[in-house]
């Protein structure tokens, strides 16, 4: 309860808008913007409707914005940075549009898919132009370890969602299973680009190790964060509730309440989601038992947990306020986020 008041405290009192979290990168990060666009230039007209409308959902730009925030904590944003930060924005998005194919999505934060807006054949394809143009920013980067990390980030991106994917055949459930494929899925992803921006911009070991950590902590409480919005139903999050139950994924929330309970019948249910033959009548029903049994609460509590963690591995000595503070109103963005 006491970390859950400080955070809600915090968002009260301090800078947790986005706008101030990219205040003190905002001439680095307009420098990114232009890369980023510059490199999806093309002539293929195809490629052009599909590369025109993903520009249209950029959004908040999370990733590229930590990647910033890590240079500047241990030292400045050059070039090198830069094609790291669009590098990992492109691999994340090769992988949105590969995942949206999968899952034979046709929307994605209320927007059309690529897939849905031309086919899976072409998402396919787009998706894979991407991944090249991610691999070659990270060459562009000079740094051999860069590449390295992209390589293998890429590999463990697939091996989330395949293990996600062999979970649907399973009879049994576990947080452990959970916590293994968002920690593949989404957490990896984090961790990279911390650990890339502080090491291009000159820190030691120890620092690479400080962003490492810090990147996988917060991207385990932004999927837990991502996972409760599905039970959101005061917020328009262009994610409808029960959304990732019609996908056959059980997440936290729903595990919880579950385990704790024994309840038969809804462990029948919840594996019934699992198979992909639930109805939305129960799909609600499962929902609803969820949000009654404290599944909501305790992934909260596990989050801001996470959260707290990740707090306590920023350092302020010797350190530019201005980032040390972007950087705490960053988890907290994180951990409030509606949308």
């Amino acid at each position: 309860m006491k970390i859950f008041l400080y955070f809600c405290t915090r968002r009260k009192h301090k800078m947790d808008k986005l706008e101030d979290i990219r205040r003190p990168i905002e001439v680095e990060l307009t420098a990114y913007r232009t890369l980023f666009e510059d490199t999806l230039q093309t002539d293929n007209p195809l490629l052009i409707l599909a590369l025109k409308h993903l520009l249209k959902r950029q959004g908040k730009m999370m990733r590229p914005i930590l990647v910033l925030l890590a240079a500047r904590y241990v030292g400045k944003v050059g070039q090198e940075v830069l094609h790291a930060a669009v590098a990992l924005e492109l691999l994340h998005t090769a992988s949105l549009v590969h995942d949206d194919v999968v899952d034979e999505s046709d929307r994605r934060r209320g927007q059309k898919s690529v897939n849905a807006l031309l086919s899976n054949q072409a998402a396919v394809l787009v998706g894979d132009f991407l991944l090249s143009k991610a691999l070659y920013h990270s060459a562009m980067t000079g740094s051999n370890r860069v590449v390295t990390w992209v390589s293998e980030l890429g590999q463990t991106l697939s091996d989330g969602e395949l293990l996600q994917l062999a979970n649907l055949d399973k009879t049994s459930i576990s947080e452990q299973d959970y916590y293994d494929v968002i920690r593949k899925k989404t957490a990896s992803l984090f961790e990279t680009c911390a650990k890339a921006g502080a090491m291009l911009a000159g820190g030691g070991e120890e620092d690479i190790l400080q962003m490492s950590n810090f990147g996988e902590t917060l991207g385990m409480c932004f999927q837990m964060r991502d996972d409760l919005l599905d039970y959101d139903n005061q917020h328009d999050t262009g994610k409808p509730s029960g959304n990732d139950m019609k996908e056959g994924k059980l997440t936290l929330p729903v595990i919880h309440a579950l385990l704790s309970t024994s309840d038969d019948a809804m462990m029948a249910l919840a594996l019934k989601v699992r198979r992909g033959v639930a109805s939305d009548d129960e799909i609600a029903r499962l929902v609803a038992f969820t949000h009654a049994n404290n599944g909501i609460e305790y992934t909260e509590k596990n989050m801001y947990n996470l959260a707290q963690r990740a707090t306590a591995l920023l350092s302020k000595e010797n350190r530019d306020p201005d980032i040390v503070e972007s950087l705490l109103s960053y988890v907290h963005f994180v951990v409030g986020r509606e949308l």
